[in-house]
This record gives C-alpha cells, structure tokens and sequence, in this order.
C-alpha cells in the first residue's frame, strides 16, 4: 500500500520512479499474488464517515490529495454498511496496471536484501519485511527492530453458510442504499451456545511463538482466542456484540452474541468472519468455526493464520520528513514505521513519496498541520509517541490537538465534527502550498 502510494505521488509531480517488488519470485506467508497493493488480511479500509471518525477522514485527505489507493478503492467497493470494503483481487490488480502504465514508473522484480547506499529510496516494505532486509535495518540502526504477531481472519463461501439460521443486515442499518443496509451476514448465538464457544477457543491448538519470539500482538487485531483469554464476556463486548441487529427469523428473541460476515469479493461468493483473526490450527479452526450456527457446513476458501509484523522504533530513528536519520538518503514509510492499517500505511507512503519528489525538485516539504490525520500520524510517529513504549498505532483522534469545548461543542458528535472541520481546512491550505 504504502509503496504503491509513494510512487504514485511522486511520479505525478513529475519525478521518475522504480518500483522494486521482490514478489512473485520471493513470496511471503500471507500473499497469494505478484500484485501490488495486495491486501492480505481484512478486505476493509474501515469507516468511510469523514466527518465522525478519523480513519474516514484519513479516507477524505488521501482522497484530496489524489491518492491512488482511495481512488482505486471506490471503483472496486463492495457493499459493508458505513465501511470501505472492496473486492481485494480486482482492486489490487487495478492498482498495479495503473501504476505499470504511468510513464514515469518502472517496476523491476526482484528482492532487495540489504539498505542501499546510493540514491534516493524509500523503504516500505510493510508488515512482512525479508529476514534479510530486516537484518540490514537492524544492523544500520544499531537497534533491533520491534515487532508484534498480526493474525488473519478465515473467509467462507457464501453458498456454504445456512440462511434458515443466519440472515443478512448491517449494524444499525448503516448505509444509504438497501444493499449497504443488508451487507453482513449474522449468525446468531444464544448463552448456552456463546460458552461452549468460548470454551472450544480456549481449549483449541494454537500456533505458538518459537523459542526466543518474545514480540507481542497488537491490540487492534488480536487473535480472537486471546480476547477470549482476557474474559468470558471480551468478546460480546467486541466483535461478537449483538447490539444494533434483529433477527428476522425470531425477532422476538435477542441474540446473546453475534458473529458478523462481511462480503470479501464483488461477487458476493466469498465473505470473511469479521474479527476472527486467529493463531488456532487449521484441524482445530474448522472444528471451533463450525460450531457457530449457520457454520456448521462452512467450507472454507481461506483458514486463519498468524504472521510477524516488523517495525521500527521510528521516534529515535526518523526526522520529521521521514528520513532515517543516520541516513538521510532513506526515508521509510507504511506499516514497518509503526503505524497500523492498510490506510494509515498508504498516507505515510502518499507523505514519503511527496516529499521525497519535492527534495528532488529543490523544494523543502514540511509535513501537513498536526491537527490533520495525516500530520497527526507522523506527528506521532517521528517524536510524538514515547520511544521507550512505542507500539503501532491506528489513527484516532486522541493523537490530534485538543478541541476547545467551549461554543457549544460539547457532546461527542459535535465534537469529533469539529476535529474534522478543522483537519479538512488545514489539509486543504497545506495542499495549497506545495
């Protein structure tokens, strides 16, 4: 994502660019394709609401910017209530074809193993950097690399699951069109259901940290069997909640827990359990999924897994134009800089390639207002998180500069419209300057 991004923005202001993929020939454990832009987890940019909530207005920044990630992701959405979800294969193929066909981009193939020392580069590698590259940051740094286990959630085809027992509906109804309104599947789960679940979760295999592994997870994608562990009632509370549904096949009843399916491709055939990443076994996943009612013939197009996230402690090793400090020539971005998310990861990239373009051209770039999602995030990033604490990070208004509360703006929704209205005017004048 953010490697894609970069280069778009960069060949756009009219600076030459060369990818560097090292897929198909050297694969990962969580890619399929040789495509760029590959998602390899959930299908979801998350909330498209930019005006409530800060990943949404992430969404409207890129967007103004003429980021070809969002862009991309509006042709290729799928129905998910007020969220961003696209079809992943044609979104990532698109995305790859378009930047193929950019006359300024290059893509050569081919694994970089080591920090090259000559020319301008930016490092976004994402979350599942080669051991070998890893290395090479590490012994440049003179630190060792954090990291953190990211899990991902297991999809099913959509003929395989029982309607008589699941039905269709968003949270709330959110979205504008009947389609919008309707775009999960809901499984209902009574009590006595709910705890045997929650019991074959504990009990089941699970995939371990090999000796000397000691990184952690992050708390925004944790393996639904460690939410378990944190208490019988985490996950009613989490993605199982059962708050904003009625089930048309007993509307009377309430259910006491709920998993959700949301569509994973344009044709309706494949859809993801929303929140389920998991480090269970394969042979323990389908006996614990199948016990939720309207799984119990799940067929299974894509098991769970679990994989390692690689970062660097980027407040003691960044500048604030993204550059490594000990080499200036390097600037990172995406996930390996410590923020989380397929979106937060393609603005950082949107940001480096930006700037990287502008140093080239003679110009000094700074980056946007801290008041804006993205200024906020590499606020965050390059000096504003403890580096002794640092851990990756979604974007969330609690990284922004406080909003008076005075006028009026008390309650939440007032709020959060103000955090919006003032990033929207200050990304629009730091656009204006370049």
């Amino acid at each position: 994502m953010a490697g894609a991004e970069a280069a778009w923005q960069a060949a756009n202001m009219g600076v030459a660019v060369v990818i560097h993929e090292m897929r198909p020939a050297v694969g990962t454990f969580a890619h399929r394709t040789g495509h760029l832009a590959e998602m390899v987890c959930s299908n979801s940019f998350r909330s498209d609401d930019h005006e409530q909530n800060a990943v949404g207005l992430l969404h409207w920044e890129m967007g103004a910017a003429g980021g070809i990630i969002m862009e991309t992701a509006r042709a290729h959405r799928l129905p998910a209530g007020g969220a961003l979800a696209v079809d992943r294969d044609p979104f990532a193929a698109a995305v790859t074809a378009r930047l193929m066909a950019h006359p300024l981009i290059t893509v050569e193939y081919g694994e970089i193993p080591e920090l090259p020392r000559d020319g301008h580069w930016i490092v976004a590698t994402g979350p599942l950097t080669s051991g070998s590259l890893a290395q090479s940051i590490r012994a440049e740094t003179g630190a060792e690399a954090l990291a953190f286990f990211d899990a991902i959630a297991p999809i099913v085809y959509a003929e395989s699951v029982d309607m008589s027992v699941a039905w269709m509906q968003s949270r709330y109804d959110k979205g504008e069109t009947v389609e919008e309104q309707t775009a999960y599947m809901n499984c209902p789960m009574d009590r006595a259901q709910y705890d045997a679940f929650v019991d074959a979760l504990l009990a089941a295999d699970k995939t371990e940290f090999r000796e000397g592994e000691t990184a952690g997870y992050f708390d925004g994608c944790l393996p639904i069997e460690v939410m378990a562990e944190r208490g019988r009632e985490t996950l009613r509370f989490g993605p199982m909640k059962p708050v904003g549904l009625t089930n048309p096949h007993h509307p009377d009843i309430k259910p006491y827990a709920v998993v959700q399916l949301r569509r994973d491709n344009k044709l309706g055939t494949l859809y993801n359990i929303v929140g389920f990443q998991t480090k269970m076994k394969y042979g323990a996943q389908t006996d614990v999924f199948k016990m939720i009612p309207g799984l119990h013939e799940a067929s299974f197009a894509r098991l769970g897994g679990i994989h390692r996230n690689t970062f660097i402690n980027s407040p003691t090793l960044l500048d604030d134009r993204m550059r490594l400090k000990s080499r200036p020539n390097l600037r990172f971005a995406g996930q390996v800089t410590g923020v989380e998310g397929y979106v937060e990861s393609a603005a950082m990239g949107l940001l480096a390639g930006r700037m990287a373009a502008a140093e080239l051209l003679g110009r000094d770039l700074a980056p946007p207002p801290p008041d804006t999602a993205m200024g906020a995030l590499i606020t965050h990033i390059t000096g504003g998180a403890e580096a002794k604490t640092f851990q990756p990070m979604n974007v969330n208004f609690g990284l922004f500069p406080p909003i008076d509360a005075k006028g009026g703006r008390k309650g939440r929704k007032d709020r959060y419209k103000a955090y919006t209205d003032r990033a929207k005017e200050s990304f629009a004048g730091w656009l204006a300057g370049q």
